[in-house]
This record gives C-alpha cells, structure tokens and sequence, in this order.
C-alpha cells in the first residue's frame, strides 16, 4: 500500500514542479521585454585625408594576329564497296501442332 502512496506523491509533485518552471520562464521572458536599454551617445569620428587620385593608366594597343589561311585539303574519293549477298537460309516447313478439343460439360 505504501507503495501507491509514494507513487501518487511523486506523480503530485511532478506536476507541481513543471507548473512552477512554466511559470518562472514566462516571468524572465516579461522581464526581457519590459527592459529598457540607456541610449549611447554616438562617438565622433575623426575626419579622414583625402587619399590623392591616382592617374588612369594606358596601355599600349597591341595589334591583332593575323592567322595565315590553310589551303583546303583534298581528299581523295575511296571506291564504294559491294556488300556480298547472303542467300537466305531455307528452313523446314514444321507441321501445324493440333489442340485437343476440351470436351464440353452437359
């Protein structure tokens, strides 16, 4: 009997725990948003040299290669070859195979 009694208790306090752990996120996550943060004021910075611009630099153009044409290559015309004719193989007339005839019920 004890045994149940134990068991109900830590069922009871199970459910306790997680309830009051729900709880206590809820409450921090309403702590975050009702946070207000001090506003920085924003540093100055120092005013920066002019950097001195730098000249566009030219290039020399450099002439376009010619490539010297290649005449065209001829080839020479190869004979048609003649496929030899195969006669067809003759084969046996095999006789047409009979079906029995299914005998019918009554």
């Amino acid at each position: 009997m004890s045994y149940h009694q134990n068991q109900s208790f830590f069922l009871l306090l199970l459910v306790t725990l997680s309830i009051t752990s729900c709880y206590v996120i809820q409450a921090e996550a309403r702590h975050l948003l009702e946070v207000t943060i001090p506003e920085l004021p924003k540093p100055e910075l120092p005013q920066l040299p002019e950097i001195p611009t730098l000249p566009k630099l030219e290039f020399p153009e450099i002439p376009k290669p010619e490539l010297p044409t290649l005449p065209k290559a001829e080839l020479p015309m190869l004979p048609k070859l003649e496929m030899p004719v195969i006669p067809k193989p003759e084969l046996p007339t095999l006789p047409k195979p009979e079906i029995p005839q299914v005998p019918k019920k009554p």
